[in-house]
């Protein structure tokens, strides 16, 4: 999540027939929506994240050798898994120039990494989940800031949310919408990336539903330590209250967690709504959920390691995240912005 100067810049219920839809048979299993979330798993985080935020990444620096090792390795696993990428076979890249960055002093060319699931039935709408996976680098001491929440952790829980919806397809249940996987750079000095994908979107905005971006959902706020079972949400109320009565919904049929607003404002003094890959959706009118688990004392500090992060919890986050893709993608109908 980039550092706050950097910023300036009726009751909807869970349809019936997608909480019930999507079902499988596969080796006399029944396969449901529940059993793709619990694909998802703490120690398959664990095991991705301890190398995604390793010291071998040097901290991911937009434009650095740090960053090219990150961006093939999420490369790799899109084409290990068998999806597909949007913008031609076995290019997942969406190349930024370097005269697009305007706050580097030595500005390089930068890649987000996209794939992309084509939806059977409205394949032209379009869900993004999307995650920053740059940090910020090395610092003047030679310590590497690892970045294993900030955004390890939203990087990591998009690979295996991507992982269980391509497993559905492969049984033959797969979205009715379509699902980007939107990786993206640059954020740490600017929201960069976002802004280069909606002022170059890869698909037209107008298709585009919701985004749902994660940035830091691996650690648990200082201030939620008697209660560490939550998720911020922010932004969800903001355009569309469809979306954010389908957000409480999923997570009270699928999830015990407390989505708590407490930064869910405009006017918070923190400007977390201003300050991750959303607000470039935003902007635009298209609807947003932000999931978010608060700063912490390592927050943008080379402490910010993997083995701090809470893997049960950040396993049942990305699963609530993902239970809510999987009831935008197969619902009946799309999102609405309601409240332009």
């Amino acid at each position: 999540m980039k550092y706050l100067f950097l910023s300036a810049i009726a009751a909807l219920a869970v349809s019936c027939n997608s909480a019930q839809n999507s079902t499988q048979t596969n080796n006399s299993k029944t396969l449901t929506r529940v059993d793709y979330a619990n694909t998802i798993t703490a120690e398959e985080l664990k095991t991705h994240l301890y190398t995604f935020a390793g010291d071998a990444m040097e901290g991911r620096m937009t434009g650095s050798k740090g960053q090219k090792l990150a961006a093939e390795y999420l490369r790799n696993f899109y084409m290990d898994t068998g999806i597909a990428s949007p913008i031609e076979e076995n290019n997942y890249y969406q190349i930024i120039p370097a005269s697009y960055f305007q706050r580097m002093k030595e500005p390089k060319a930068s890649e987000n990494v996209v794939a992309f699931i084509k939806g059977s039935e409205k394949p032209e709408e379009i869900i993004v989940l999307s995650a920053h996976y740059d940090h910020v680098g090395v610092g003047k001491d030679g310590e590497i800031f690892n970045g294993a929440d900030d955004d390890g952790s939203g990087t990591v829980a998009i690979l295996e949310i991507a992982e269980a919806f391509q497993q559905a397809v492969k049984d033959g249940n797969g979205p009715k919408r379509s699902i980007l996987f939107l990786h993206v750079t640059g954020e740490e000095i600017g929201l960069w990336g976002s802004k280069y994908y909606t002022d170059n979107p890869i698909f037209p905005l107008e298709n585009t539903v919701t985004n749902l971006n994660i940035d830091m959902i691996g650690r648990i706020d200082p201030e939620r330590q008697e209660n560490p079972n939550y998720v911020y949400i922010i932004g969800s109320n903001m355009l569309s209250q469809e979306l954010h009565d389908l957000a409480f919904e999923v997570n009270e049929t699928y999830s015990d967690l407390e989505l708590d607003e407490k930064y869910n404002s405009k006017d918070d003094p923190n400007r977390f709504y201003y300050r991750s890959d959303h607000y470039n959706f935003a902007k635009n009118n298209i609807p947003v959920i932000f999931y978010f688990n608060g700063v912490h004392e390592d927050y943008h500090k080379p402490t910010d390691t993997p083995d701090k992060i809470a893997y049960p919890l950040l396993a049942k986050r990305a699963q609530l995240i993902f239970q809510t893709a999987w009831e935008i993608a197969n619902r009946e109908g799309r999102i609405i912005a309601d409240k332009l």
